[in-house]
């Protein structure tokens, strides 16, 4: 019994922080039963910790070693029950072992080969860049809930957008590495080097609303062009970046709010607490770019 309650512990540790990272996911719990379907909460956290592992570690050699450990990890699972709290719950399902092995694998091999990628030169190279990986995050996802016969096609676009969205809406706190999140040629037009990145400023902004255009056409476009279903997860970090952009160039809708500063999320719950809303919703921006505070800057997410 006790040993059973450690279990459900570690794997609530890594639920929690997977919802951590995308804290809007607790909207989606509402409509997912995780008594009922543990193995849809189990494979989300999954995905967490393999994005983690290519974008969170900053030390090649060292990401290189997880990765292959979640290699070994899901390669073997379907025999062996799994290693990790998160493949044990998986693979106690009968719809793990129904799917290819390679579907399972593909997250892994496309994180590890994406390791050493650079700033993309444009927003097509951008997406084409991030469809490897976050594709085969999304068609094991969309294998998962909805059979191996199920399009991935539109749920693979989402995860690729909503990827580049939540890499621009970190901007200034990952301007240090090699990839950045917005491509070769933005920069280039707008004249932005590192240095300029770091700080608020007209050609910065300008830069981020063009990127932003980008991302919002590429939604409407896959919504209308793209085939496919999508998880309730997915859906609704779909949802919110479509309607998102209609509030750009408000500040937080409550006055006393002295938020809406690029980075700096705490002056919000600051602001509502002194307005007497605390724990309402609130905008917050990226230079004047705006979107719900919950998911407006995210911990590294990766």
């Amino acid at each position: 019994m006790i040993e059973l309650v450690e279990q459900n512990a570690v794997l609530q540790g890594f639920i929690d922080k997977w919802l951590a990272v995308q804290p809007q996911q607790r909207v989606a719990l509402a409509f997912v039963d995780g008594r009922r379907y543990p193995g849809h909460v189990a494979l989300a956290a999954l995905e967490q910790e393999l994005l983690g592992a290519a974008y969170g570690i900053r030390e090649p050699q060292v990401a290189v070693a997880k990765l292959n450990w979640w290699a070994e990890e899901l390669a073997g699972a379907s025999a062996s029950g799994g290693r990790h709290p998160l493949t044990q719950v998986l693979f106690d399902e009968e719809r793990a072992h129904a799917l290819a092995g390679e579907l399972w694998l593909a997250p892994v091999l496309a994180a590890m080969a994406q390791l050493e990628q650079g700033t993309a030169a444009d927003f097509p190279a951008q997406v084409e860049a991030a469809l490897p990986l976050h594709g085969a995050l999304a068609a094991l996802e969309t294998a998962w809930w909805y059979g191996a016969d199920a399009s991935p096609e539109r749920a693979s676009r989402v995860a690729v957008l909503n990827h580049l969205l939540y890499a621009l809406l970190r901007l200034e706190q990952d301007v240090e590495r090699d990839r950045l999140p917005l491509p070769m040629a933005r920069l280039a037009r707008h004249g932005l080097g590192r240095a300029q990145l770091r700080t608020a400023g007209a050609a910065r902004q300008q830069a981020i609303r063009a990127q932003l255009d980008d991302l919002l056409a590429s939604w409407k476009a896959s919504s209308a062009a793209l085939a496919g279903p999508l998880s309730v997860f997915r859906a609704l970090s779909y949802a919110t970046p479509v309607g998102w952009r209609r509030g750009a160039g408000r500040r937080c809708a409550f006055s006393r709010c002295k938020g809406g500063i690029a980075g700096r999320p705490g002056a919000h719950r600051a602001g509502h607490r002194a307005a007497g809303v605390a724990g309402r919703p609130c905008m917050a921006s990226v230079d004047g770019v705006e979107r719900p505070r919950d998911a407006a800057f995210p911990p590294r997410h990766y």
